[in-house]
């Protein structure tokens, strides 16, 4: 049995665009032609691939599917690239490469290099933010070709390599440690003082607070759910929380923020690639963990 690479190539497209009627605009082709498409794929495999919602979503065997078309599509555009030839638009047309990153990578360390990486090679990034602990999901998937993620056992068919260590000490403004800490903060005090969470699968605070023996579950905490603002809320004395050295290390130096105490929290950082033999997916493994051996902790 064979998976013809347009019928592939057309569920991806649902995949990423979320209806039918969007992917057939992105294909060129009518809705029912984008339907039919994927029936004939269904009843070949015999299997259901998409789950009818809004926006539509793969099923588990559409997800390996899915992945066999991006895998497919870049190595294509790889050999064509090398023959000096295009599929539509003229040589060094840019082929685009999903990637899993999350939050504190995407607003600290890792835009540099896709600068570079992009200014040098023919590609666009099409960027997922998701926690470190969740991103290899999204590789499983199929949705993105690599990730960076706190995982270092590979996800299956992946390649993975050290990136280094992010380290977060609890912060706070002045103000606000006087206002609610008597001096080194107690547990009690934490229990009771409002924290910053990214979001509702952020731990980091979480795991700071039951270390230090605070009642987590009882902490008042506000969600800011992007890497700058959840910064700027700290800086501006809306809560405490963890921040790594990228967003702290002036403000405690000049007195701006104070450190807690307590011991910090070290996040290993890997990057995990599919592993195929392409010498795109390769050069940007190189140039992001050339910068992360810049930017983060051995």
């Amino acid at each position: 049995m064979e998976i013809p690479f347009e019928l592939a190539r057309t569920l991806a497209a649902v995949v990423d665009e979320g209806t039918f009627d969007a992917a057939s605009r992105r294909l060129q082709v009518t809705p029912s032609a984008v339907s039919q498409r994927i029936k004939a794929l269904e009843q070949q495999l015999g299997r259901v691939l998409l789950v009818r919602s809004k926006p539509v979503r793969a099923t588990e065997a559409g997800a390996v599917v899915v992945r066999l078309a991006r895998q497919l599509a870049l190595l294509e555009h790889e050999a064509l690239a090398e023959f000096g030839l295009d599929d539509s638009a003229g040589p060094g047309r840019p082929i685009s490469i999903p990637l899993a990153v999350n939050a504190d990578t995407l607003g600290t360390w890792i835009l540099p290099a896709l600068a570079e990486l992009s200014a040098r090679h023919p590609i666009v990034f099409d960027l997922h933010r998701d926690d470190q602990d969740f991103t290899t999901e999204l590789l499983e998937s199929g949705t993105v070709m690599a990730a960076v993620t706190s995982q270092a056992t590979p996800v299956a068919g992946c390649v993975v390599r050290t990136l280094g260590v992010m380290r977060y000490r609890a912060v706070a403004t002045p103000a606000f440690a006087a206002r609610w800490f008597t001096g080194r903060p107690t547990p009690a005090e934490l229990t009771r003082a409002p924290v910053v969470d990214f979001d509702r699968r952020d731990d980091l605070q979480t795991g700071y607070l039951r270390f230090v023996g605070a009642d987590a579950s009882a902490a008042p905490r506000h969600y800011v759910p992007a890497s700058n603002d959840f910064a700027v809320a700290i800086k501006l004395g809306l809560g405490w929380g963890m921040l790594p050295g990228f967003q702290s290390d002036g403000e405690l130096a000049s007195g701006a923020l104070v450190a807690l105490g307590g011991p910090p929290i070290d996040v290993p950082l890997y990057w995990q690639q599919w592993n195929l033999r392409s010498p795109l997916l390769a050069a940007i493994a190189d140039g992001v963990v050339a910068e992360a051996a810049r930017a983060l902790r051995g």
